[in-house]
């Protein structure tokens, strides 16, 4: 649906703003799977990652939790293995 292509850009848009905002002229990767099932959206940067827990009212996790939710999907966001940070959204899609 429209609507699932939209919260997916802005989901992506949200995390490499954050990832540009928090670890400036770090690497970045992004990596997009269409699945039968969903869409996986992964955004990891490699800076200094998170100086402690995320406020709950941080406006963009707050938004990608949002269009997260509106499809049913799953949102998991926090310090990545090795360092950075790392955003990880599954989104349900119809099968083919």
């Amino acid at each position: 649906p429209q609507s699932l292509d939209l919260s997916a850009y802005r989901i992506v848009q949200e995390a490499l703003t954050n990832a540009r905002k928090y670890a400036p002229d770090a690497p970045v990767s992004l990596r997009l799977r269409w699945l039968p099932n969903r869409l996986e959206l992964d955004v990891r940067d490699w800076g200094p990652g998170p100086l402690g827990a995320p406020s709950a009212t941080a406006q963009g996790l707050v938004g990608m939790r949002e269009r997260v939710r509106l499809h049913g999907g799953e949102l998991r966001t926090g310090a990545a293995a090795g360092g950075g940070f790392e955003v990880h959204a599954e989104l349900p899609v119809a099968a083919w």
